[in-house]
């Protein structure tokens, strides 16, 4: 059974929506987010703080930009905390 969901990340003024899906590995776990055709994974680091873990190749999709990652990584940390 894969925990798929729907989240909704307010960026440059308008609302975007985004398919994601919970990861689970032995005690840890990451969070798959679908930016267009991209699967992006965050993770919590030390301090519970969600981060992107991108290729410098995805970087480069005009789709992705440092500032979405950001918004995404803010909204996980609100709804997990």
């Amino acid at each position: 059974m894969e925990d798929i969901f729907e989240i909704d990340i307010e960026y440059k003024g308008e609302i975007r929506e985004f398919e994601g899906r919970l990861v689970l590995s032995g005690y840890e776990h990451k969070i798959e987010i679908f930016i267009e055709d991209i699967s992006v994974f965050f993770e919590p680091d030390e301090e519970r703080n969600y981060r992107a873990i991108v290729s410098l190749d995805q970087m480069g999709d005009k789709n992705l930009s440092a500032g979405l990652l950001e918004a995404i990584a803010h909204k996980l940390e609100s709804l997990l905390k």
